[in-house]
């Protein structure tokens, strides 16, 4: 039963919707909302905070669609893994912080890890089961 599961294409576009989760979810907020997406980037010294979000959410949005598709998945995972790491010194500088505050952030920091390792398997088990891999 588990090897069905994991044999299974609907498993596989799931897998990759979870995995995509964070970044799509947060696209659409930038879009919704987004002059208070823009103001946040502007918080974070990123101006104009305008173009940063929109940037942003292309990415998110974008790369995230691609990842779901199955479609140019290593460069899509490559740009969400890149911004990802780079949010860490932006929004999570845990090493600048004391007490909960810096757990809080080093927290997220190690999740943000993960989910780099996750996007690079995304990428490993989209290539190998590409049709034309034999």
């Amino acid at each position: 039963m588990i090897a069905a599961i994991l044999d299974s294409r609907a498993f596989a576009v799931l897998a990759r919707v979870v995995l995509t989760f964070v970044f799509w979810s947060s696209g659409l907020a930038k879009l919704v909302d987004f002059s208070a997406s823009a103001a946040v980037m502007e918080g974070f010294g990123l101006t104009p905070g305008w173009a940063v979000n929109a940037a942003t959410l292309a990415l998110q949005l974008g790369a995230s669609l691609a990842i779901v598709a199955n479609r140019c998945v290593w460069p899509a995972a490559g740009a969400l893994a890149v911004f990802t790491l780079l949010t860490i010194p932006v929004a999570h500088p845990f090493w600048a912080k004391e007490g909960e505050d810096a757990f809080c952030d080093m927290t997220v920091a190690l999740e943000h890890v993960s989910l780099i390792g996750g996007l690079a398997l995304a990428a490993i088990l989209s290539r190998r089961s590409a049709p034309d891999r034999r």
